[in-house]
């Protein structure tokens, strides 16, 4: 129970991302300072924890390598991925956004065709490409379904534009961080953990947070008091709260497939968080029962994707067999 209970914890903060970009955007902060700001924050908090693992030095020797691929990357997972995410705060309420955010579980999924793995085969260890996962995917269709009727919901008090411009920005995001994240993956190829990749990945995207922060200076001046710290809460609660607890799930539950699909399917609870959230701190809405029933399929579809993925798969020998004999 306890990789489970904090699946659910670091989902509950991870949800403060979707409900604070929401509460910036009411007050009519600037989606610009939302998503350069908690970056900005980012670096300080995680390099104390890198420099406490002792860690900082082989990682800025890693970027020296390479420091392209780091900063082509970097803004790929980080740029690409949290700008139009903030940008979407400004066309749909945080649950809203927390629910459609999912269908990365399928952006992942096709991604899979585009990258190389290592297997264990009768031949020794290969390079073997990826083939997308179509048993989890069609689980994840159920994701879709449910992100539909959302949107279908909230298509009928807004414009075609404006549910347009909610939606195709999270589709980009959807599948810019598993690519960003993934690629650079490869480069440092182990040999950095996460918490020295997230932090080489932050400081590599400066340059991209630099120019939308003086973008924003000149369109909007400088950021309101109130959402300077609501920015540096974001940065806290999901970047460090929230991927705290769930590395620790996962490092619990490690070589178990089935927990650890357990743990990951917590994940689907940020809707949830984020709607209750919003009806409490802003006040909101409450979702109607179509989107309600949009959730429940959401959260239904990541628990099925989660439970379908954890089965174990024909081991390589069998699957290269199968090949040759058709091929």
């Amino acid at each position: 129970m306890r990789p489970i209970a904090l699946g659910v914890f670091a989902a509950f903060f991870f949800a403060f991302t979707f409900i604070l970009n929401r509460m910036m955007d009411l007050s009519g902060g600037s989606w610009l300072w939302s998503a350069s700001l908690r970056y900005f924050f980012m670096v300080p908090m995680l390099l104390i924890i890198v420099m406490s693992r002792k860690n900082l030095i082989p990682l800025l020797k890693e970027m020296q390598s390479r420091p392209s691929y780091w900063l082509v990357w970097s803004f790929v997972g980080f740029g690409l991925f949290y700008a139009p995410i903030c940008f979407s705060a400004a066309y749909g309420p945080g649950w809203l956004i927390a629910g459609t955010w999912l269908i990365t579980i399928i952006s992942g999924s096709l991604l899979v065709p585009f990258f190389y793995e290592t297997k264990q085969t009768a031949h020794g260890m290969v390079q073997i490409k990826g083939k997308i996962p179509y048993r989890g995917l069609m689980m994840s269709m159920v994701i879709l379904l449910g992100v539909a009727l959302m949107q279908y919901e909230h298509a009928n008090e807004i414009s075609l534009l404006e549910t347009l411009l909610c939606v195709i920005p999270l589709i980009v995001a959807s599948f810019a961080y598993p690519l960003g994240n993934r690629k650079m993956m490869e480069v440092c190829s182990g040999r950095l953990d996460a918490w020295q990749r997230v932090l080489g990945m932050t400081i590599a995207s400066l340059p991209f947070w630099l120019i939308l922060s003086v973008f924003a200076f000149t369109t909007s001046g400088p950021p309101a008091p109130g959402q300077i710290w609501q920015s540096a809460a974001v940065a806290l609660f999901s970047g460090v709260f929230a991927t705290v607890l769930f590395f620790a799930a996962t490092d619990l539950v490690k070589g178990n497939m089935q927990k650890l699909g357990a743990v990951e399917a917590t994940q689907s609870l940020e809707v949830l968080f984020a709607a209750a959230g919003e009806i409490i701190i802003l006040s909101g809405d409450w979702p109607s029962a179509v989107s309600w029933t949009g959730m429940m399929l959401v959260i239904l579809g990541m628990v099925l994707h989660s439970y379908v993925s954890s089965k174990p798969e024909k081991t390589m020998i069998q699957t290269v067999k199968e090949e040759k004999f058709t091929g």
